[in-house]
């Protein structure tokens, strides 16, 4: 099983949030492998002493380097959904390709992004 991480779950490990630990390590204790598309990684990381707590959480998780027929099918959701967040789409997109759950701080712009495309996605906030 997989689950996929957005920036805002990297930025709720990286601020600590009890929910976002407790569920990385639940994922973790049941085998799940986390996902970091590397576009989603990108937009937060800052490389700040900080950023400790989420350097371990990511040391955990499996990057997902951005290919073209990823970035293609992200902009092409873009289109279908009225946005302009390829990181999003991108999270979108491999879900759905891996029919894996989101963890997100902001549900309804991934939902917008899974309903343009015609999917449903089990999307979870922290």
């Amino acid at each position: 099983m997989k689950v996929i991480y957005d920036a805002g779950a990297l930025v709720a490990a990286e601020r600590r949030s009890r929910r976002m630990i407790d569920m990385h390590r639940l994922f973790l204790q049941a085998g799940c492998i986390p996902i970091v598309p590397t576009v989603v990684l990108g937009q937060v990381w800052r490389g700040l002493p900080r950023e400790a707590m989420l350097a371990k959480v990511l040391k955990a998780c499996r990057m997902e380097v951005l290919d073209t027929i990823t970035a293609k099918l992200g902009g092409q959701l873009c289109g279908q959904a009225g946005s302009s967040d390829l990181a999003d789409a991108v999270v979108a997109v491999l879900a759905m390709s891996y029919n894996a759950p989101i963890i997100t701080s902001d549900p309804d712009d991934l939902r917008r992004l899974t309903t343009a495309a015609g999917r449903k996605v089990e999307i979870f906030a922290v």
